[in-house]
């Protein structure tokens, strides 16, 4: 057996199994997913980070490109109890670092008691405990990395469905999940993807009937060209959101975000509405969160720990969502989101008239 070092933040140097060799280090969080994890590895809003999986087996029904959310694996390393011969295939072929037999129930208490913690690996013949710690040394020295959204945004403008006669969406690449694109399409809208930095020229141009923020890594301060957008265009332009998005509009318009000990990053997560009482299941993954709305409306919450999950302002046409209605492969409890973001348009195109 291939030897591999896990370094922890908190002193802790664990043994494990190499299965993708190479050494990295990143920010260590886990997800509670027991399904959906060629969905999560190319999810963007797992850049820079070593995804750990509660659910003890990892690949057991393949790898199949077309449940991909993006075009590569996104965390910097992976971490398990045991992991298939199929996903650490593909994570040698991605230069993806991998790891199992080890303890994840350990790590995982240890996230929820303490917060997500720093971390290197060092995996393969030549891994060794003091290379591990250099790689958690090197990631303790890292500042937040705050131009993260060049790694997971498209480099220049693309459309879709471009005869769609539903609306017409400018959707802000934060990282997006390629679902979302799909649940738009799906309902008949155009389109018009733009890097994360795009000016407000650049939307101007377009003349969207909704301009939606899109998931992505990270602390949302970090995103101000998307943080502009929003201030120019509230009130303006219907304004739409996920994940990232939700934490970067309500920053834009007065309100405060703050990093959570551990996040949110599985699929059970529960939501309540707050005008009918209804809970519904999500999918989540993010680490930080809206502390204070500002001038939007809480109208769904966190069962867990009442943080906000849905944000909303009739007056200047703005609807938000924490988690992922898009999910896939699900729970798909909340998809009709979608429908309501493409409503706000109609009353745009109503006024355009």
């Amino acid at each position: 057996m291939t030897t591999a070092y896990v370094a922890l933040e908190d002193g802790r140097v664990v043994e494990a199994r190499a299965r993708a060799p190479g050494r990295s280090r990143g920010e260590l969080v886990f997800t509670t997913a027991y399904t959906g994890y060629e969905e999560s590895l190319t999810d963007p809003s797992y850049e820079e980070q070593i995804l750990t999986f509660s659910y003890p087996l990892i690949g057991n029904y393949g790898v199949r490109s077309e449940r991909f959310e993006s075009d590569r694996v996104h965390p910097r390393a992976v971490v398990a109890r045991e992991l298939t011969d199929d996903v650490t295939e593909w994570l040698t072929d991605e230069g993806v670092p991998a790891v199992d037999h080890l303890d994840t129930r350990d790590l995982v208490t240890g996230i929820r008691d303490n917060g997500a913690m720093k971390c290197g690996i060092a995996a393969g013949p030549e891994a060794t405990p003091e290379a591990a710690r250099e790689e958690l040394a090197d990631c303790k020295g890292m500042s937040e990395h705050t131009d993260i959204g060049a790694q997971v945004s498209v480099a220049e403008p693309e459309t879709f469905n471009s005869d769609g006669d539903a609306a017409d969406v400018c959707l802000i690449d934060c990282g997006a999940k390629g679902s979302i694109i799909e649940s738009l399409v799906e309902r008949n809208a155009t389109v018009d993807v733009l890097p994360y930095d795009a000016t407000v020229a650049d939307v101007r141009h377009l003349d969207p009937d909704v301009l939606f923020i899109s998931n992505g890594p990270g602390d949302p301060e970090n995103f101000t060209e998307a943080q502009a957008l929003v201030e120019e265009f509230a009130g303006e332009t219907p304004l739409a959101g996920i994940c990232l998005g939700q934490q970067v509009v309500a920053g834009a318009l007065g309100g405060e975000t703050e990093k959570m000990a551990f996040g949110h990053r599985g699929v059970n997560q529960p939501v309540r509405d707050l005008r009918s009482g209804r809970v519904v299941m999500t999918t989540q993954n993010h680490g930080y969160t809206v502390s204070e709305p500002g001038p939007l409306d809480v109208t769904q919450v966190n069962v867990n720990d009442d943080t906000p999950e849905g944000l909303e302002s009739d007056e200047m046409d703005i609807l938000t969502r924490q988690y992922h209605p898009e999910a896939n492969p699900g729970p798909n409890d909340s998809l009709d989101f979608f429908d309501d973001v493409l409503a706000l348009a109609e009353g745009k195109q109503v006024l355009a008239d």
